[in-house]
């Protein structure tokens, strides 16, 4: 426990977080650093930009409103700590993909409405699952649904993004460096905490392995219609652009399809799921595919 206590105390997050990796930043990003003209240009890719963008904020809401509503559910002081301290990334996380909203032209009095139509419904569902846990005040099946299941696929999304925009964007690049730094640190909470607390409720896995088994349906429904229904290439393709060859899990995304994107992205995190669950004493479940 005294590492747990030290690893996650809020000293510890002063120091690699506001001290560290975000210090000199603004919304996550060098103060110079802007989005691309060719974003800002071009209707498509900019609408196709503010599309993945919103995805990013509900994903956020939903971690925000999980990781605050578990600190009074938690079982000991340490973890309340740590997830006061995990409610300001995720309340940060939200802010700066907002911003990044405004930057590529949304209006603040639009805000609301944008997402609203751009909100992916399967993305959702996955958060609806995990905050029902989260209201009946559940911190076992809360932790490993926000900090293992929502947490591992942000990681796994955000290092797909941040390969794909490194060369071309270093405004976005910076941001998502931020978050993966701080969600790195999430997940690992979730298995170090949660292990003990399963082996003291072996009752408790089979609703969390239903759980995950649902989440990760809704999920890789999500990265279906991301994929599938994007116009990006097509539009790169249109004006002459090369794509960007960034490297992510051994594959240049420069020269995959969006198909291919999507079953990289897919495999990556439904692996990291059996790992990680692995570790915890939960047996991972394969979920549907959706059509």
């Amino acid at each position: 426990m005294a590492d747990f206590l030290s690893a996650y105390s809020i000293q510890s997050w002063l120091e690699s977080c506001p001290q560290g990796y975000l210090e000199d930043t603004e919304y996550g990003h060098a103060h110079d650093e802007k989005e691309p003209d060719i974003l800002l240009d071009n209707e498509v890719l900019r609408e196709e930009t503010i599309k993945a963008t919103v995805q990013l904020v509900v994903g956020e809401r939903c971690a925000l409103s999980a990781s605050s509503g578990l600190i009074n559910a938690a079982p000991d002081e340490a973890s309340k700590r740590f997830l006061a301290t995990q409610t300001l990334d995720e309340a940060r996380h939200v802010e700066v993909f907002t911003h990044r909203l405004y930057d590529l032209g949304v209006k603040k009095n639009e805000l609301e409405s944008v997402i609203r139509h751009y909100a992916n419904p399967n993305l959702v569902k996955f958060a609806e699952v995990l905050l029902e846990k989260v209201d009946k005040k559940d911190f076992i099946a809360g932790v490993v649904g926000q900090n293992i299941v929502l947490e591992g696929m942000a990681f796994s999304v955000f290092e797909m993004m941040y390969a794909m925009n490194e060369p071309i964007n270093a405004k976005f690049a910076h941001t998502l460096s931020g978050t993966i730094a701080d969600e790195r640190r999430h997940v690992g909470f979730g298995e170090n905490r949660i292990g003990s607390l399963i082996k003291e409720n072996p009752g408790k896995k089979s609703e969390i392995e239903r759980m995950q088994k649902e989440m990760s349906y809704w999920m890789l429904a999500t990265f279906a219609d991301a994929f599938r229904g994007n116009r990006t290439l097509d539009e790169l393709n249109k004006l002459g652009v090369e794509r960007a060859h960034g490297h992510y899990q051994g594959a240049d995304l420069g020269v995959l399809s969006p198909e291919q994107m999507e079953h990289v992205l897919a495999d990556t995190v439904l692996a990291e799921f059996k790992t990680r669950l692995g570790r915890i004493g939960v047996e991972y479940q394969t979920p549907a595919m959706p059509a």
